[in-house]
């Protein structure tokens, strides 16, 4: 609107531009969940592709969209590894090439057999169009405060930095091409985030400080 009223302002279509106030930009949503909680919502999905695809966004740190899409032939079980992109073309966002960890191949060796379609997550032998309605009923299960399918994916993204795992590593994991996005949000969650900082800020030697009590009349 208002790179509109501007021209029509340059323009002479009307006396002169109004300014217009934007709102202010909200602060980024800084939702994790702990272990227990993620271990609560999987065991309060009640239907097996529910499940399989919160299983499946906490072990691959993939977007949703990108697992609806999923298809078998993209799953290596042999090798074990994950290609979440559909192709080398794109799109990629997000998309890498991820191991299958243990807690993944379970359920994967399970959905494999008794899957009918080509699709990984699916429901009725159909690609599944969205889970939102069944992951939102399952928060509720829970019992666990708000939280979208994208927290799960920020969730991953924080064990892995509490874990030691290098930044890069985990920008690989997530998908970003530029570390340092990585970096800004995951970093602070290092178990050695900022420990050379406090070792240049060492005082030797050791100095003793002894509390005093208030003396009370």
């Amino acid at each position: 609107m208002q790179t509109c009223l501007s021209w029509a302002g340059k323009t002479r279509l009307i006396p002169t531009a109004p300014r217009i106030e934007l709102p202010r930009t909200p602060q980024p949503r800084d939702r994790y969940l702990t272990r227990k909680e993620v271990e609560q919502l999987i065991a309060a999905a009640d239907a097996p592709h529910i499940r399989l695809a919160i299983l499946l966004m906490v072990t691959t740190a993939s977007r949703i969209g990108a697992l609806l899409e999923l298809t078998w032939d993209r799953v290596d079980l042999a090798r074990r590894v994950i290609k979440l992109a559909p192709n080398d073309l794109g799109p990629r966002k997000g998309r890498a090439t991820v191991p299958i960890n243990d807690s993944l191949m379970a359920a994967l060796q399970n959905a494999k057999l008794s899957g009918v379609s080509d699709y990984v997550i699916e429901w009725g032998g159909r690609k599944v169009g969205s889970i939102k309605a069944g992951f939102n009923a399952a928060v509720a299960r829970a019992g666990i405060s708000h939280c979208t399918r994208h927290d799960l994916r920020r969730t991953a993204g924080r064990f892995m930095a509490e874990a030691g795992v290098p930044i890069e590593e985990i920008a690989e994991y997530l998908g970003h091409t530029n570390p340092n996005i990585t970096r800004a949000t995951y970093a602070r969650f290092s178990p050695q985030h900022l420990r050379k900082a406090a070792g240049a800020l060492e005082i030797r030697p050791v100095v003793s400080v002894r509390q005093t009590k208030e003396r009370t009349l």
